[in-house]
C-alpha cells in the first residue's frame, strides 16, 4: 500500500458503512436470546451479533483500504501488524445491548505507523456518528463539536466505567468513586467507553476516567476527544492510553486537577 488515502472521503465510507451494519445490530438486538450470549469471562459477554458485525465490519474495510491490518476485540481475522491498522470494537456496550438499554456503539479507528489519523464512533441507538481526522474538525453528524469550556473540578460532569479485570484494585477504585461524587457535579457510567469520550469529544462531559480497556474501546473515541479540542493522556500525563490500559479524557482545562485527585486516591 503506497499511496495514503484521502482521509476525508474515506471517514465519509466509514460513517455510511457504520449506519448499515448499525442497522443489522438493532434489528438483531429484538431477536436476542439467551442461546446467542457466550460468556467470555466474569461480566464480560459476546453475542453471535458481535461476530457477525465484526466479520461484516471487516470484510468492508478491506475493500475500502486495501492491504491493512486489523486489531479487532472478537478476533474473527488475524491480527497481523501493518502500516495501516484498523482497530475496531462491533459492539461497545455488549451488556447493555443484551438487556435492551440503549447505549452501545461501534468503534473503529485507523492507526497508520502507530498513529491514530482517523476515528469513528457511531452510538446505534440513536444514530449519533462522531468522527474525525488528522487534519481535520471533530464532528458530529455533519456539525462540528468541540469539548466543553467548564474549567474547573466542582463545575465538572464525570463519566467513568467499573472495570471487571484487575479486582485487586476495584477497592481503591470505588474510593475513588466517591471522593469524585463529592468533589464534582456527579459521576456517571454509561456502559460503552466510546460513547463515554464521544461525549467528552462535544461536551457533554468534561472528562472521563477508566483503568482496565483495550485499544478497540478507546482508540477511535480518544482520537476524536483530541481532534475536538481536548487532552488525553494516561495517568501519568503521557500518551500511552491506547494500549497502556489508564486513560484519562478531558476539555484540557480542568484534566490536572482530575489527574491529582486519580493519583492521590488511586494510584498510590
Amino acid at each position: 500500500m503506497e499511496n495514503f488515502p484521502d482521509l476525508n472521503k474515506l471517514v465519509e465510507e466509514v460513517n455510511n458503512l457504520c449506519k448499515h451494519v448499525g442497522k443489522f445490530i438493532r434489528l438483531e438486538q429484538s431477536r436476542l436470546t439467551q442461546n446467542g450470549i457466550e460468556s467470555k469471562g466474569i461480566n464480560d459477554f459476546v453475542t453471535y451479533v458481535d461476530k457477525a458485525a465484526e466479520t461484516l465490519l471487516v470484510s468492508e474495510l478491506q475493500a475500502l483500504l486495501p492491504g491493512c491490518g486489523f486489531l479487532t476485540e472478537e478476533k474473527t481475522v488475524t491480527e497481523e501488524e501493518k502500516d495501516f491498522m484498523w482497530i475496531i470494537d462491533p459492539i461497545d456496550g455488549t451488556t447493555n445491548f443484551i438487556h435492551g438499554l440503549p447505549l452501545f456503539s461501534i468503534s473503529i479507528a485507523l492507526m497508520h505507523k502507530k498513529k491514530t489519523v482517523l476515528g469513528v464512533v457511531y452510538e446505534v441507538s440513536h444514530e449519533e456518528c462522531f468522527y474525525a481526522v488528522e487534519g481535520g474538525k471533530a464532528m458530529l453528524n455533519g456539525k462540528e463539536i468541540q469539548v466543553s469550556k467548564r474549567d474547573a473540578l466542582k463545575d465538572s460532569l464525570l463519566v467513568t466505567g467499573f472495570p471487571y479485570r484487575d479486582e485487586g484494585r476495584l477497592e481503591a477504585w470505588m474510593q475513588l468513586f466517591i471522593s469524585l461524587l463529592r468533589k464534582s457535579h456527579g459521576v456517571r457510567r454509561l456502559g460503552s467507553a466510546a460513547i463515554d469520550l464521544a461525549y467528552v469529544a462535544c461536551g457533554r462531559f468534561e472528562a472521563f476516567y477508566e483503568y482496565g480497556l483495550s485499544p478497540w474501546d478507546v482508540a477511535g473515541g480518544a482520537f476524536i476527544v483530541k481532534q475536538a479540542g481536548g487532552l488525553v493522556t494516561d495517568y501519568s500525563g503521557g500518551d500511552d492510553f491506547i494500549f497502556g490500559k489508564e486513560l484519562l479524557a478531558g476539555n484540557g482545562l480542568m484534566n490536572e486537577e482530575l489527574r491529582a485527585v486519580i493519583l492521590n486516591e488511586f494510584n498510590k
